[in-house]
Order: C-alpha cells, then structure tokens, then sequence
C-alpha cells in the first residue's frame, strides 16, 4: 500500500511545489497515511485545510482501503 500511496503522492507534489511546499510519507499503517508537510507548507495556516480538502480527498479516492490521512 505504501507504494500505491507514494504514486498518488506524485500526483500532488507538483501543486505544493509550485507554492513553495512539499510533502513527505511518513508511513502507512492500518489504513492511515502520516505525512510531514514541509517547506512554505510547514507553517502555513491553510495547510490542514490542504491536507484534507486535497491530499486527504484525493488519496481516499484513488486508494482503496484508506482512512485518514495525518500530519505529523
């Protein structure tokens, strides 16, 4: 699963890039994804809303099996 997760995360890197940002995986356990949210991401204050609306939406939708995705 942790493959499956770092293709769809491809996928959205270059959005937060072109802001500035970034996103690491952390690890996928039990159907949670935790990642780190770095660069001008780290301490911006849309960065939960980032993270649900888009990385989080957009994971469950491509990846069967998934729960939540964290920020750690």
């Amino acid at each position: 699963m942790k493959e499956l997760v770092e293709k769809a995360l491809e996928k959205i890197r270059p959005l937060l890039q072109r802001d500035g940002g970034d996103i690491e995986l952390v690890e996928v356990t039990d159907g949670i994804v935790k990642v780190r949210l770095t660069g001008a991401c780290k301490g911006c204050p849309m960065s939960q809303m980032t993270l649900k609306q888009g990385v989080e939406r957009m994971l469950l939708k491509e990846i069967p099996g998934l729960k939540s995705v964290q920020a750690v």
